[in-house]
């Protein structure tokens, strides 16, 4: 699970200048080599100074603009964040921004405004915003600015050990989505502790305030790291966070202590081997670099989740130190400035999951009475005409690749960003059966670089400001503050829509409707019902049934929700929603074109073998299902998504 390359891989610092706007102040432990205007807007979106915090998420490596090309490739570590992934671009960084605006009436315009993001190669970056890390370091670098402040964090998170968190297969994971018990592949976890490896160290480059010249780059050897506290038998450990506090810009912030194992008897730790009751401890000494900078040694600060061996208890013998009360998570920690955050690491998370999402909060906002969906119909989006539920327009839309577009006028942008996410995971099964969104994601969007990802194929993005609304580049508009769905009135000049019959099946034969067996796509499928007598015209293609099932999947769905089931009930829902319309597509192009690209043959139960693919009623309710999905399913054929899962 560790993986290869730092946890954090940059930590960037931006501040708004009433003069000069939006300035990259910092950014350690080198300058990441792209255009320092758009991070500083990314960091500070529009209408920050109207909250007093939030939290954004935008990604790098995306497109060619935004794609990072660090100036300085002194380390080795360092070019780990250059991975190069299947595709041969390199991989994706998630950024996870805090921006905060404090009142001073000693200030031109009465605020300052500070953004302090970490990139990370990790899907799961709400673990650094679940545990305050960086809302410590940005308060820090409020009451001390200096680059020390990213250094610390840099360090701190770099520190965070998940040597033995277990690496689960897709069916594993799958598993343990479905399942409520605590212990769940307990025997997962590691059960030995391997010599602490050496630490790497990294070079102090950086930047200084737009100050990505060789001026701030450090030329020598790794950094010195300080081993005293290890070696110091005296040197005592801090206070664990279930009996401590500390504040946080004047008010009190209160850790939970969730790293105790279930047997109270045992008193473990996570993070500490058996008959330990606190983390590892945290060393004070420091070090002077060759730039004058004093960095505080992480190294010997990270509190490493190391387990002990086998720890027998009375209820039950399997149980080994390095579990939790819960094994979905691993229980790891971050030592920061005297304080150890508990972290708990989500170990079912795919690659298209980013951040806490919610599909609770994306169905109930576009679910509302009020809601209105205006727009020309489009048979890739309307599978069910007028009665096409505002979530099922979402998924057509996102898995035959149109251009999404969330708006939040005067909402803050973590929120947007949050909708963004959501779509995503709704797109993707919650990354369980699709891929291919979140490289076309742009949680938070604005003006800066707006040619760029405006210009990206299908993509996802999420902006505040309304003047987007106005533009012609995107194809379905979800406006979260008022409930609408719009649906651009020249779609059909981008998507020119092939009419699919209304049934692919013949009624007087007893087979489905093949030309020789090469019918290949909607066009070929509409010639057939044509010459058969059937009516293709445009009024039957978007015949509106209250009984579709796709209607009666999102009644299920918001009763569930009504009856307060949680957001792992929706998730599992919609998995296997995005899992049948895979499945449908294959019998689709089995029916279609007599053979089918997507693993999900036909075929049925004989001679003892058991069957495989959808499972219908009848012959009759089955070639009725695929009439009404055929646009969408060719949609789908033609997008990348597609692609990805055909390879």
């Amino acid at each position: 699970m560790a993986g290869k390359g730092p946890h954090c891989s940059f930590v960037l610092l931006a501040e708004f200048d009433i003069d000069s706007g939006a300035q990259l102040t910092y950014q350690f432990p080198q300058p990441l080599g792209t255009d320092e205007g758009l991070l500083a807007n990314l960091m500070l979106p529009d209408g920050a100074e109207r909250h007093l915090e939030d939290w954004t998420i935008f990604f790098l490596n995306q497109t060619p603009f935004n794609t990072i090309a660090p100036v300085l490739a002194l380390e080795t570590e360092l070019s780990d964040n250059l991975s190069i992934g299947e595709d041969g671009r390199p991989e994706l960084l998630y950024v996870l921004n805090l921006v905060r605006t404090k009142h001073d009436k000693s200030v031109r315009r009465g605020a300052v405004v500070k953004a302090m993001a970490i990139c990370t190669r990790h899907p799961f970056i709400q673990i650094f915003k679940f545990q305050p890390v960086l809302l410590l370091a940005l308060d820090d670098y409020f009451a001390n600015p200096s680059q020390e402040c990213l250094a610390r964090l840099f360090d701190a998170i770099n520190s965070m050990d998940i040597w033995a968190a277990p690496a689960l297969t897709r069916f594993e994971k799958l598993i343990m989505r479905a399942s409520e018990r605590k212990d769940i592949f307990a025997e997962k976890f590691s059960t030995h502790v391997p010599p602490l490896p050496p630490k790497p160290a990294h070079k102090t480059t950086g930047s200084n305030g737009s100050h990505s010249s060789e001026d701030g780059v450090l030329v020598g050897n790794t950094r010195a790291r300080s081993t005293t506290a290890a070696s110091d038998p005296t040197h005592t450990h801090p206070s664990t966070p279930s009996d401590s506090s500390f504040s946080l810009g004047g008010s009190a912030v209160w850790v939970n202590d969730d790293s105790v194992m279930i047997d109270s008897q045992v008193g473990v730790a996570i993070g500490a081997g058996p008959g330990s009751v606190g983390a590892a401890s945290m060393s004070g000494s420091s070090v002077l670099t060759s730039r004058g900078r004093r960095s505080t040694d992480a190294s010997s600060n990270s509190s490493h989740a190391h387990s002990g061996g086998a720890i027998p208890t009375s209820s039950d013998p399997q149980l080994r130190s390095g579990i939790s009360k819960d094994t979905h998570f691993f229980q790891t920690s971050i030592a920061y400035k005297g304080h150890t955050l508990p972290i708990k690491l989500p170990l079912a998370t795919f690659p298209e999951e980013v951040g806490e999402y919610s599909l609770i909060q994306l169905i109930q906002t576009f679910s509302t009475p009020f809601i209105t969906v205006s727009g020309p119909l489009h048979p890739h989006l309307h599978t069910n005409g007028s009665l096409t539920h505002p979530i099922i327009i979402l998924f057509n839309a996102l898995v035959t690749g149109k251009r999404i577009l969330f708006l939040g006028h005067n909402i803050p942008a973590g929120q947007v960003a949050n909708y963004v996410l959501s779509a995503c995971a709704l797109g993707s099964g919650c990354g369980a059966i699709l891929r291919g969104f979140i490289e076309r994601a742009f949680p938070y969007a604005g003006l800066a670089g707006g040619e760029d990802w405006a210009s990206t194929p299908a993509y996802i993005a999420g902006v505040t400001n309304p003047i987007f609304e106005t533009s012609t580049a995107w194809d379905i508009l979800m406006d979260i503050g008022t409930a609408r769905v719009v649906v651009h009135k020249d779609i059909h000049v981008s998507f020119p829509p092939t009419i699919a019959p209304p049934a692919l099946v013949n009624p007087m034969m007893a087979r489905p409707l093949k030309a020789e067996n090469s019918t290949g796509s909607e066009d070929d499928i509409q010639r057939i019902a044509t010459r058969d007598g059937k009516d293709g015209n445009q009024k039957n293609e978007f015949a509106a049934k209250p009984d579709n099932l796709d209607n009666m999947f999102i009644e299920d769905l918001i009763s569930a929700i009504t009856s307060h089931f949680g957001e792992t009930l929706v998730r599992m829902r919609f998995t296997e929603y995005v899992a049948r319309f895979v499945r449908l597509a294959s019998r689709y192009e089995e029916v279609a074109a007599g053979s089918t690209a997507l693993g999900y043959p036909s075929a049925p139960f004989v001679d003892r073998s058991l069957g495989s693919g959808i499972v219908f009623p009848d012959e009759a309710a089955a070639f009725k299902e695929l009439a009404t999905n055929a646009s969408r399913i060719e949609g789908w054929r033609r997008s990348k998504s597609y692609q990805y899962c055909v390879q």
